[in-house]
């Protein structure tokens, strides 16, 4: 190492070396052996002197099967070519690093042709993040799941999302246009960001207002990871209960639900939509800010 980094904890030199990772990823390769000084182990507090060597091995991917697990999420439609589910809250869609088993796809597996996309990621062609609720269609065939992707690449499958946000929104509807990225403060996340992101645009619609929140109906014209969260953020109404965009970090549940799906079957070209509730929760949360008005007015 060079002057620049003598002095400098391990962990906190990988991080800024090594910005792709994440720090729980690199802490767990520095405690498993996969980072040597001077070719020794060190721990992640390790102070760096003058003229040491870092070197970091990348261990090989572990091969992974995907293992079939209970459904997870409730079936709303099936027939021989797509699933429509309606995924509950704290679901991961499919097996990611830290989360391995009980994923949305191993409750399904068992009804998904192998051809039909990646084989640890079966059948989805499209996702919600673990803390959003509601419809997701899944296919079942190489055939669908094809039709299915180009449809969406094409814009032809309409989401339409329920969220209550913070604060009450002034423009009853509107546009939200803004490339999303990498947040380059924090790796896990996602901003707005003027160079690097993709072109995001989320369409709002405000359903109705209360004295401190919003109840917004949204609509995707494109899919980023986190987009509805990171734009609402953005222009100052994050959704409430947002673990990672909101200021209530501590919260119950994330009130972001995906409402109603519509899209052209990918064998027969019928036109299909559904819809289905928010849950409990989000339901309680909006009687409860619709009584609370009601109060004001007495």
């Amino acid at each position: 190492m060079g002057p620049e980094a003598a002095g400098v904890r391990l962990d906190r030199l990988l991080t800024a070396k090594v910005p792709e990772l994440s720090r729980t990823r690199l802490k767990a390769l520095v405690l498993g052996g996969h980072v040597t000084v001077d070719g020794r182990p060190a721990a992640p507090s390790h102070r760096l002197r003058l003229g040491e060597r870092v070197t970091l091995a990348l261990p090989e991917p572990a091969p992974h099967v995907l293992a079939p697990a209970e459904p997870v999420a409730p079936i709303v439609y099936a027939d021989d070519a797509i699933l429509v589910v309606n995924k509950p809250r704290g679901v991961v869609v499919h097996p990611a690093p830290g989360h391995g088993d009980g994923t949305l796809v191993q409750g399904l597996v068992n009804q998904i042709d192998p051809d039909a996309g990646s084989p640890l990621r079966p059948g989805i062609v499209h996702r919600l993040d673990r803390d959003t609720t509601g419809l997701m269609v899944v296919a079942r065939t190489g055939a669908a799941y094809q039709a299915l992707v180009a449809a969406i690449a094409r814009r032809e499958v309409r989401r339409t999302y329920l969220a209550i946000v913070h604060g009450r929104m002034g423009t009853l509807e509107g546009r939200i246009e803004a490339a999303i990225g990498r947040d380059p403060r924090h790796r896990q996340r996602f901003a707005v960001v003027e160079r690097g992101g993709r072109l995001a645009v989320t369409h709002f619609t405000v359903l109705e207002r209360f004295a401190d929140r919003t109840l917004v109906e949204l609509v995707l014209e494109t899919g980023r990871t986190h987009q509805i969260r990171v734009h609402l953020s953005a222009v100052g109404h994050p959704v409430e209960g947002d673990p990672v965009y909101g200021p209530d970090h501590r919260a119950a549940g994330q009130l972001l639900h995906a409402a109603t799906l519509a899209f052209a079957h990918p064998v027969d070209g019928r036109p299909l939509r559904f819809q289905v509730d928010p849950p409990a929760d989000f339901l309680d949360r909006l009687q409860h800010l619709r009584a609370r008005m009601e109060g004001s007015w007495c």
